[in-house]
Order: C-alpha cells, then structure tokens, then sequence
C-alpha cells in the first residue's frame, strides 16, 4: 500500500502570517500621497493635515531644494552610472561631504544610500569576534539588524540609564579588545533624546567607542538643528554620528560624520556603502541645498519647535498620555493597537493623517498615535487638529 505524499505549499506561510496581523491590529495598511509631503497633503484622494510625515523643517518642496535637484540633474545627468568605489563618485557628492562636514563641526563626513545602509554596513565592520556592543534597551530596528550582523557579543542597558551603562561597561572592561555603545539620539517612538554627554563620559573612562544614531536629530536638534553633538556642545567627540537626509533635510541618504579615520575606514571596509548604486545626481543637489537652507534660514528650525512646545502642551492640557517626549515627536498613547487603529482612522475622516504605531514596534501594550510636528503648519492647523483629537477622545474614552 502506497503512502500518500502531502506536497509541501511553499508560498502558504505568506498569507498566512499576513491574515494573523489583520486579526490582531498589527498590520501596516499603505497610504498613497497624490501630492507632495506638504503640510496639507491629499492622501487617498482626502485632503488632510499631514501630522505623520518626517518632513519636520518642511523643506522637501522648499524652492532652493527642487532648483538643486534641478541644475544637479541637468549638469550630471539622471543617474551616476556606478558604484562611489568604482565609477561613481561625482564631484557633488564630495561637494555635500565636505559641507556636512563643516555643518556637523567634525573633521570628515560620508554619505549613504540610506540610513539604514549605513547602521547594517558599518556597525559589523566595527566590531568582530572578541568585542562586544553595548546597546540602549530601545535603539531602532536598523541598529538591531546592523548589531545582528557582528560576531560580536552583545549586551544592553537599561533605556537611558547611565547607572546600568557604567555596569556593563565595568562587567565588559577586562573581557573584549573592543567596546562598542550604540544608541539612538532621539528616539522614534517616544521623542526622548539620549543623554549623549553623559555616555560620551563615561565611554572616555573605559576607552570604549560611541556611535549614535541621530536620524531624528539632524535638523532638529542643537545649534541650527545641527544635531546631537551640537545640543550637548560636544561636536567631534562622539565618535560616529549618524544620521540621514530623509527626514528634516527633506531629501533621501544615510550619512556618517566624525574623524577622517572613521571615513577612511567606512568606505573602505563597509559593503552597504561599496556595492551600492550612488546617489542620482538630483538628489545630491538638493542635499547640497538643504544644507544651505539650515545654515542661511534659521526660521525653519524656530517655528518647528514654536509648533512642538504649543502643540504638545495642549494636548498634555487635554488629558493626552505624551510619555516622556522632549522632542517635535509626540505620541499620543492609547494602549489597545485596536483602539489606536480607530483613532487614526477616525482622525483620517476628519481631515488629519496620523497613523498608529503598534507591537512590535512598541510594546504590545503601548500602541500609539505617534505625531510629527512639522514646521510649515500654522496655528489654525494645530488648533484643528487639536479640537479633532479631543473629539475623538472623548468618543473612545481615551480621555
């Protein structure tokens, strides 16, 4: 009697893990913008006010940045035709280097085709079998990926707790060649920031290295919105700052600053950044004049955080759970991934997009309306917003 063979279904797991996270709140439902990311965006046909957008200087539509883009185009053409270590390197992007460099007050600077190229390329080539990474308990996917990749140990410290650092640090001081502590500058989730000073510190005592992840950062925060290192007034002493063009820059690309060694190393050593197309030549063009934006427009950076301090007090005014956010990051916590998805779609209905962060990139109980301010909005944007999320809250009893 012959046994009947079951054939293996390939391709099943895919529906069904997709099915699991709609019975659960935890998929991603994709929006279409049918125009640029504006303050007042039309998402989905709607015209709404766009609070969940990256584009927190408003500068992805900003005249100077699309003449960039432009002439960039123009003078170099659509593409770059190579890899940077080949056939690739033109001479504006090491035109926006150099002038990164010079805003970010370090000796050197490099640019990747993302942020994450940079954190999933660089972070293994730093360290390797007998180190180890010291990470903040709430560091950012890409980190984790990029730590994931070492054949280093790993360890983590308590969320920006410099008591359970030092801990690790004397635990791990006698044990690896080298040392390596990797936190976000300020974190996505919540618009806390690090204490970078204090980790600098300590890191100086044990002769361990520092790298940063100031994604959310640059353009924000410090001088200028020249970043971490110039919030704590210690530019040049961390030892990797990394940050990107796609968030308050208003463009696209990962970027490291620090030492010339450091440079030498990365472009040499790190394999996101050697086997990667470079930048089209418009994009390095509007990197080019977005940097030029934060050095000659101060007001950008002002009415960005103008907006912040107005909206987050009312909202905290209104009975909102803000956690510990210090930055243009405002979650609004619900707690229930279901509730949260209702508030978002509700808001959507009523003319705001703010879409709902949930497990696993929070914890399960911790789902979140996350807010971005944005500094193109006006007054009468944040009030409406505002009365829209009092309405709703009532409605849902989240106040």
């Amino acid at each position: 009697m012959m046994t009947q063979i079951t054939k293996r279904n390939a391709n099943k797991f895919l529906k069904d893990e997709y099915d699991d996270l709609v019975k659960n709140h935890l998929e991603w439902n994709i929006r279409i913008l049918e125009s640029g990311s504006k303050p007042h965006s039309i998402v989905n046909g709607k015209e709404v006010i766009m609070m969940c957008s990256n584009n927190y200087l408003n500068l992805s539509n900003h005249p100077r940045l699309i003449k960039g883009a432009i002439e960039a185009a123009k003078k170099y053409g659509a593409g770059s035709g190579s890899v940077r270590g080949i056939a690739g390197t033109l001479k504006i992007h090491t035109e926006v280097e150099k002038r990164l460099a010079k805003f970010k007050r370090t000796e050197s600077s490099l640019i990747y085709q993302t942020g994450f190229a940079a954190n999933s390329g660089l972070i293994p080539q730093l360290v390797g079998e007998g180190d180890i990474v010291i990470s903040d308990e709430l560091n950012h996917g890409s980190i984790i990926d990029g730590v994931r990749l070492t054949k280093a140990d790993r360890a983590i410290f308590k969320h920006r707790d410099m008591g359970d650092l030092e801990r690790v640090l004397k635990d791990s001081d006698k044990k690896y060649r080298r040392i390596l502590i990797i936190t976000d500058g300020v974190f996505s989730m919540d618009g806390d920031i690090a204490p970078m000073d204090k980790i600098v510190k300590l890191a100086n005592e044990f002769g361990a290295m520092t790298y940063v992840d100031d994604a959310h950062g640059e353009g924000v925060i410090g001088e200028d919105g020249r970043g971490i290192g110039a919030h704590f007034h210690i530019e040049g002493k961390i030892d990797v700052e990394m940050g990107t063009f796609s968030k308050a820059f208003g463009v696209v690309g990962g970027l490291i600053a620090g030492s010339q060694d450091l440079v030498n190393f990365a472009y040499n050593k790190s394999r996101t950044w050697l086997l990667s197309g470079s930048h089209p030549p418009a994009v390095s063009g509007a990197q080019l004049a977005a940097i030029d934006v934060l050095e000659t427009e101060p007001e950008h950076v002002k009415r960005l955080w103008d907006n912040t301090k107005y909206f987050k007090k009312e909202l905290n005014s209104l009975g909102f759970n803000t956690g510990a956010s210090e930055t243009p990051i405002t979650p609004v916590i619900v707690g229930d991934p279901g509730k949260a998805k209702e508030l978002s779609n509700r808001l959507y209905d009523e003319g705001v997009f703010a879409l709902p962060i949930v497990f696993p990139m929070v914890a399960r109980d911790k789902a979140r309306i996350r807010t971005m301010m944005n500094a193109g909005l006006t007054p009468k944007d944040l009030d409406f917003a505002l009365d829209k999320f009092e309405k709703l809250g009532k409605q849902l009893s989240i106040i």
